[in-house]
């Protein structure tokens, strides 16, 4: 830092993590205390300014501020010679004279000297003064330990640090540098640098920290703020559904319903019967589907965004009902309508293990989170939990599924989901061996589980989807409506950015799109001529959805200005969750 040209402030070049700056102090009625302080001081200084020029169409931003935060990104960019002019056009300083000094007296280890001009400082409290006393003292401390002085480290311990009567746990440890000087010294210097200038550099990003704005600009300020407005923005989009390399500032941001999937891209055809269900991998490269044929495909998402097929997976003597992705992907499991479970590569297309029971059939199937272990729920209504070979590891007997039932487990794999009863649903918790219901007044035909583990879709024979909050209190949050559903088991699931849409299958032949938190109807598309059985959006492509029918069709749906892909063969929840179609009418 030494060397610095006039033009050039002290440390106004240094970079700061870009987030509003937060003091950490161990003690929690000091912390109080400081924040009652700054909040009155503050309070003061803007009263003070009641005649300062105001900008904006408002008139609520102060023109001295304002300049400030746009010096301070022009030195954040390294565009140091601009940021003096604009303060000398101006005649609005980044700095007072006081606070260049104090900062220049730190980059030059002038302990003493930097202390008492932080005094003259406007704005700094008597708590303030303490907290960066205690900062530079400490600095002090373990740059004389480093070279070696341990008289004069342990005259700043005792005389310096110590009576300053704060952070007393720190202290400590820097009393055990004393004592031990060779095993204590890597921790102590756990945050230092090599270099003496970079060290005393990070305490000025400590003290800007700790010192308030008004006194020093926190460091990229007008980036927080910008970042802010943007998140705003977002915030207030009804149909935000866009990464953030699609935000600008050259205008408001406002996703419409275009950027929400509504138009057919690609038909798949290769299935011979009824599609059943679908699920895209979690990585969204592949995408499974199953159907009556008794068969199971993998469909490879090429990077132009079109299907082709990779594998037909066939082996069942039943209807394909489900399929469940592994973890890493490489997996895959299919369960046969009350039959078996087969566990597939998804590189070969080979078949490595069948799961079966004598004389109890499968009828849904999953993984556990670290993939080495699946499980079934059977039809004589328990759930049985495998490792790969097919040893059967756990059992939980009674009436913890149905026949027709859907099942799931959370991300960390300690909480098991499933349908108990045609009204509840059950929540056992392998761990903590305790068990909730989630209780409904109509029977429930199916269920989803959001990928961050906090919602819980139902789908409900009264042509309804509740909307569960499992994180907290449990309740319901919203409903949907507007899909039909008289016979068959229609499944839905999350999609969008932060999953923050619903859609759903129908027996009308058209997919159901809702805003999640506000329940509205954003859309439906039309398109296939036979019942939509399930939906699946894809975790990487947020424009890309797919749903499967009984027109025995897959349907890829995107935005409208895509383009159209080549049609003919290939011709919901992406967590751990497992599904059973049973023979698809409740």
């Amino acid at each position: 830092m030494g060397g610095m040209e006039d033009t050039d402030p002290p440390l106004k070049r240094v970079k700061y993590p870009l987030e509003e700056p937060k003091i950490f102090l161990e003690d929690s009625s000091l912390t109080s205390s400081i924040a009652y302080s700054l909040g009155d001081l503050m309070a003061k200084s803007l009263l003070s300014q009641g005649d300062e020029e105001m900008l904006g169409s408002n008139g609520i931003i102060r023109k001295t501020e304002f300049v400030k935060i746009i010096t301070n990104a022009l030195y954040s960019l390294k565009y140091t010679k601009t940021g003096a002019i604009l303060e000398d056009e101006s005649g609005i300083p980044l700095h007072s004279l006081f606070v260049n000094e104090f900062m220049q007296q730190v980059v030059d280890g002038m302990w003493d000297d930097s202390l008492a001009t932080l005094q003259k400082i406007d704005f700094i409290d008597e708590n303030t003064f303490k907290l960066a006393t205690f900062l530079i003292k400490e600095q002090k401390f373990l740059e004389l330990l480093k070279i070696g002085n341990l008289d004069g480290a342990l005259a700043t311990l005792r005389n310096e640090l110590v009576p300053i009567h704060i952070n007393i746990s720190r202290v400590h440890e820097l009393a055990a540098c004393i004592v031990a000087p060779f095993s204590g010294l890597s921790l102590c210097l756990l945050s230092q640098d090599a270099e003496v200038a970079k060290s005393r550099s990070k305490l000025l990003e400590k003290l800007q920290k700790l010192l308030p704005a008004a006194v020093m600009v926190p460091d990229r300020r007008l980036e927080y703020l910008v970042e802010q407005a943007l998140d705003v923005q977002c915030d207030a989009c009804e149909f935000h559904n866009t990464s953030t390399s699609e935000l600008s500032l050259y205008s408001n941001h406002h996703c419409g319903k275009n950027k929400i999937p509504n138009q057919t891209l690609q038909v798949l055809r290769a299935h011979s019967d009824e599609v059943w269900f679908l699920q895209f991998s979690h990585s969204g490269k592949y995408l499974a589907s199953s159907s009556k044929d008794q068969s199971a495909i993998i469909w490879e998402v090429k990077e132009d965004g079109q299907m082709s097929l990779k594998h037909v997976l066939t082996g069942h003597r039943k209807p394909v009902s489900i399929v469940s992705w592994s973890p890493d992907d490489h997996q895959l499991l299919t369960c046969g309508l009350e039959e078996v479970v087969r566990r597939w590569d998804v590189t070969s297309g080979d078949c490595l293990h069948v799961y079966e029971k004598n004389g109890i059939g499968l009828v849904s199937c999953g993984w556990f989170a670290n993939g080495q272990g699946i499980f079934s729920g059977m039809t004589d209504k328990s759930i049985c939990l495998w490792d790969l070979d097919g040893k059967e590891l756990e059992c939980w007997k009674g009436q913890r599924t149905l026949k027709i039932s859907d099942m799931a487990v959370t991300g960390d794999g300690k909480k098991i989901i499933s349908i108990c009863r045609q009204t509840a649903i059950l929540l056992l918790d392998r761990e903590a061996n305790y068990e909730r219901l989630i209780e409904e007044e109509e029977v429930i035909t199916s269920f989803s589980l959001s990928k961050d583990n906090k919602f819980l879709l139902v789908s409900l024979i009264n042509q309804e989807i509740h909307l569960w909050n499992l994180d907290g209190e449990i309740k319901i949050l919203a409903k949907y409506k507007g899909h039909k559903r008289t016979r068959f088991i229609i499944r839905s699931c999350f999609g969008g950015l932060e999953q923050v849409f619903v859609a759903s299958g129908s027996e009308d032949s058209q997919v159901y799109i809702w805003h999640r938190d506000s329940g509205e109807l954003i859309m439906s598309l039309p398109g296939h001529s036979g019942a939509v059985n399930c939906v699946s959006w894809s975790p990487a492509n947020l424009q890309m959805l797919a749903s499967a029918s009984d027109d025995r069709t897959i349907r890829i749906w995107g935005l409208e200005n895509q383009p159209n892909l080549m049609r003919g063969k290939a011709g919901q929840n992406n967590g751990a969750a497992i599904h059973n179609h049973s023979n698809r009418r409740v």
